[in-house]
């Protein structure tokens, strides 16, 4: 068994209320680098994107992950909850945000965003899910830290015994989460941009990947406690995800007909 490192997860505080966190610097060093991959892979792809633009578009993105994260956990995790108190939808310094509402809240935002500035829509997304993986890798190690999401009791030798899970090891399945979702997606993605695969190509295989990925590791992590197991002792992580990777799928074969036809 592994010793779990409890870091802190504020950095430092100035007065009761103002606290510089772990998990929020992730998010910033996701932005940060994402807007370096944009530009990089909005070259190499020939995106018609400059920095003002790129900055534009992550404001989007940012309102995407906002609205669409605290929409999608409000009506997929706590539905019950948040009709009794709908006022506490509002209350994000709160916690609560879900991937998958923050995922279709970024594809609008995108698709509104490519719509007024005239730019092809796959090919935005192509770039923009390549360097969404670097993001949801930093993420899940902000998971770690906040001793969070942990996973399920386990014996395997590096199991960890998390503050507030009990005192049985458990599968720090959030460093499981950073390694796929982030380089293992990222390089995936990124070689089918070196290879300058057809448009959507990656953009879709972000869906299908990233759903495999979530489907299979959700094994290991411990379902929401006020959910539990759901149909067939599936989880909702797992429910979510299979509409993912239907659709990545579906849009791979999509997008590689219309390179054939073009």
């Amino acid at each position: 068994m592994l010793t779990y490192p409890e870091i802190d997860p504020i950095i430092f505080q100035i007065g009761q209320h103002l606290a510089v966190r772990w998990y929020g610097v992730m998010y910033l060093l996701g932005f940060f680098f994402g807007y370096l991959i944009i530009r990089h892979l909005a070259r190499l792809r020939q995106l018609p994107l400059d920095g003002e633009q790129i900055s534009d578009l992550l404001f989007y993105v940012v309102v995407g992950v906002i609205l669409g994260g605290r929409l999608g956990y409000t009506l997929f995790y706590n539905f019950g909850y948040y009709v009794r108190h709908p006022l506490e939808i509002l209350a994000v310094w709160e916690g609560g945000m879900s991937f998958h509402g923050g995922l279709l809240g970024v594809v609008v935002a995108s698709v509104v965003f490519c719509l007024r500035k005239k730019i092809p829509i796959l090919l935005t997304g192509d770039v923009l899910t390549t360097a969404a993986t670097v993001g949801l890798g930093l993420g899940r190690i902000g998971n770690f830290i906040n001793g969070e999401l942990w996973g399920r009791v386990t014996e395997v030798p590096w199991g960890m015994v998390f503050p507030g899970a009990g005192s049985l090891p458990r599968h720090p399945s959030q460093l499981y989460e950073a390694v796929l979702e982030g380089p293992v997606l990222f390089s995936l993605l990124y070689l089918m941009h070196r290879r300058k695969v057809y448009w959507g190509i990656p953009f879709f295989s972000f869906f299908a990947g990233y759903g495999l990925f979530r489907f299979a590791l959700e094994f290991f992590r411990q379902p929401d406690a006020h959910l539990g197991f759901l149909w067939g002792g599936a989880t909702m992580g797992q429910l979510l995800s299979l509409p993912m990777i239907v659709a990545g799928v579906a849009g791979v074969v999509y997008s590689l007909r219309q390179k054939r036809n073009a």
